[in-house]
């Protein structure tokens, strides 16, 4: 029980100094919410959305899943989609995977968990689709480094194939897709060059 105190100890802290730097930063901040981004990235614990990109509270609406994946069947992320899209008006959304992500070294294994593996099966997909472009890299690392940047690739054009972004840019609004993936190992995102700001 100690950790979860001192996980109240820290906000505490972290509170108090944000407090101390800007007085009002709290109280503004609760009577609005208008971000510029949408960020849809895996749950890692690994990949911290906001701090990644040196953004404050408030600068970014945030979903996260397994693998940073965009099913047209998953109401909690089209949800979100729609809130930031339609609610929000936010002109970015940002896919963005990692370097040695889990799931998706789990479907390129094809290892079994249990009900994940039916999650999964987006990223098998994905797989299966660039088959030959993967067995052609010389190790297991190689493939499942591609195969990462490969699945941001596949959710960016699921995204703009959803009845949300299509409909946001038949009515004329402002909004752009981008597929980024961050590298584990240095901190740093790279842009993978898919963004897309319209049909």
């Amino acid at each position: 029980m100690s950790d979860i105190k001192n996980l109240l100890e820290n906000n505490k802290r972290w509170a108090d100094a944000v407090s101390r730097q800007d007085a009002s930063f709290f109280s503004e901040l609760s009577k609005q919410q208008t971000p510029p981004y949408l960020w849809i990235g895996c749950s890692d614990s690994r990949v911290p959305a906001s701090q990644v990109v040196g953004l404050k509270p408030g600068d970014m609406f945030v979903h996260r899943n397994i693998s940073n994946v965009v099913l047209h069947t998953d109401l909690n992320a089209l949800s979100v989609i729609q809130y930031a899209v339609e609610v929000l008006k936010v002109p970015h959304v940002i896919v963005c995977g990692h370097y040695g992500c889990g799931g998706v070294l789990a479907a390129l294994r094809n290892e079994k968990h249990g009900l994940i593996d039916n999650w999964l099966r987006c990223a098998q997909e994905v797989q299966s689709k660039y088959q030959t472009e993967l067995d052609a890299l010389g190790t297991e690392a190689e493939r499942h480094r591609r195969l990462c940047e490969l699945n941001v690739i596949e959710q960016v054009r699921n995204l703009c194939r959803t009845t949300i972004l299509q409909d946001a840019w038949a009515r004329g609004q402002t909004v752009a897709v981008h597929g980024w993936i961050y590298e584990l190992a240095d901190g740093r995102v790279r842009d993978l060059e898919v963004s897309v700001s319209g049909r």
